[in-house]
Formats: structure tokens, sequence, C-alpha cells
């Protein structure tokens, strides 16, 4: 195995606000190439997958306008500054769906396009949940509802969940015995 890597020349950030920084970055490869790349560093992001005692999972129905389609997720979103990370997903699953998790377990981190996007996205295991009386936000979520894991498999198949950490979610939670 070799332990040659690419070499950064420099850097220009491009833009810049609270949820992301896009930047250019100069590249030399191994063989002497050079290449101008793009690269967007955004804030840890923090998503929780609520399974109760039946094994039915909490997905909420939003739309995506970037894509302009509707889709099921788990909850999640940013982690505020310093905030702790599993408070942070707990928090989400509250604010967006009206429901608190009864615990919280590191599922598994990964990045989500790390050929040009830096967001570390963790997401939790949440063993059981209880509604409050607190309505989910609108502008969150259109629809909260339960499905069972076998449900979810066959929302992924048909396009209905598209979104990552739903996606990783659900097949993690599957290989839990």
């Amino acid at each position: 195995m070799s332990d040659t890597q690419w070499k950064i020349l420099g850097e220009h950030t491009v833009d810049e606000n609270r949820h992301i920084q896009l930047k250019t970055v100069d590249i030399e490869l191994p063989d002497g190439v050079r290449f101008t790349q793009y690269v967007a560093r955004m804030p840890r992001c923090a998503m929780t997958l609520v399974l109760n005692d039946s094994r039915e999972v909490l997905l909420m129905r939003r739309h995506r306008f970037i894509i302009d389609k509707w889709v099921w997720e788990v909850p999640g979103g940013y982690v505020d500054g310093a905030e702790d990370i599993a408070l942070a997903a707990a928090r989400e699953v509250e604010e967006e769906t009206g429901w608190r998790p009864c615990s919280m377990e590191h599922l598994v981190t990964y990045q989500p396009a790390i050929g040009s996007l830096d967001q570390p996205q963790e997401i939790y295991l949440a063993r059981g949940a209880e509604l409050t009386s607190t309505a989910p936000d609108i502008n969150e979520a259109e629809e909260v509802r339960w499905f069972t894991l076998q449900e979810a498999m066959r929302m992924i198949d048909q396009g209905e969940i598209i979104g990552a950490a739903t996606v990783v979610g659900v097949y993690r939670a599957l290989s839990l015995t």
C-alpha cells in the first residue's frame, strides 16, 4: 500500500455562511497532474432512527425543494457549535416530530459525499419514544408516522426514502438483533 498523498497547493474561499463554506482547492496528484477541486464544508449533522417495541421506525414526510420531491426521512439536523451530539440528535427528534426519545445510542458515523463534501453525519438509535404535547414544526414535516422496517425497505426500493441518513439508518437497524 502506498502512502503517497495528494498535495494541497492552495485554497480560496468562494462563499461562506453559518451553514456552508465553499472553497476551491488547488491539488497536485502524485504523478504531477494539477487541477482545481470544489470543496464544501458543512457543520456536523445528527440524525436519529427511532425504533419502538414493535420494531417500527419513526419517519417524517417532507418536501425537498432541491430535488422537488416529497420523501420520508428520519429526524435530524445541524449540531449547534459545541452542543453534545446525542443531545442535538434528541432535540431534533422532539422539534421535528413531537416525540421525545427514551434512549440514545450511537449507531454510525459517515461522510455522505467524501469526494467533495466534508460533513460528518452521526446517526443515533433511540429505542422508544414518548409523545409530547409539543406539535411538530410545520416547516419541518408534513406528516409523522411509524413504519415497520420491512415497509421502510419497500419505501427505499420505491424511491420514497432516498436520503442517505435514512437509508443507512434503516439498513443498519435491520442488522440489529
